[in-house]
C-alpha cells in the first residue's frame, strides 16, 4: 500500500507550496507526477513553476513538451507515470486508482475552501478504508506544517 500525505493548505497559495515539495523530491533523487485538475492548470502550473523563484531552476514537462522520460517532474491532466515517478502530487480534487505504483503520494488542498475540505475527508475515507497508510499535516500561521492525524 502507497503511503498517503494530505496537506490542508492555510496560509500559502498551492502554487508556492508545491514548488517547494518538488524542490524537496528532486533533492531526495526522486522523480515526481503533478495529476492537476485540466490543461489549463497543467498549463498554468507550467508557468508558475519556471517563474516562482529567481535563483532556483526546477525541470519539468507536460505533454506539451514531450519527452516525458527526460523530465523529473511531469505535469499533467491524465493519469499516468510516464517518467518513472516515485512521487504523485494530487491537486484540484484529483484522484488516482494507481497510488500503489508511487511510493509516496501527496494530497493537496486548500482548507480555506470548503467543497476541497469536504472532498479531502472523504477521499480520505476512502484510502483509509483500502488500507492505505495515511497521515494528514495542517499548515499552521507561520506556514509551518504540523501533523493532526
Amino acid at each position: 500500500m502507497a503511503e498517503v500525505r494530505f496537506y490542508q493548505l492555510g496560509r500559502r497559495p498551492l502554487e508556492q507550496v508545491l514548488a517547494t515539495m518538488l524542490e524537496r523530491t528532486l533533492e531526495r533523487g526522486q522523480r515526481a507526477v503533478v495529476l492537476a485538475g485540466g490543461e489549463e492548470r497543467v498549463e498554468a502550473l507550467a508557468q508558475q513553476l519556471w517563474t516562482y523563484a529567481e535563483r532556483s531552476f526546477l525541470p519539468h514537462g507536460t505533454a506539451r513538451d514531450g519527452l516525458a522520460e527526460r523530465q523529473p517532474v511531469w505535469i499533467a491532466a491524465e493519469e499516468g507515470n510516464p517518467n518513472g515517478a516515485e512521487v504523485l502530487f494530487l491537486l484540484d480534487g484529483q484522484q488516482s486508482d494507481r497510488l500503489d505504483s508511487f511510493a509516496l503520494v501527496a494530497v493537496i488542498f486548500d482548507g480555506g475552501d470548503g467543497e476541497r475540505l469536504t472532498a479531502a475527508r472523504g477521499h480520505w475515507q476512502a484510502l483509509k478504508g483500502a488500507g492505505h497508510q495515511l497521515t494528514y499535516w495542517e499548515e499552521d500561521a507561520e506556514g509551518r506544517w504540523q501533523k493532526r492525524a
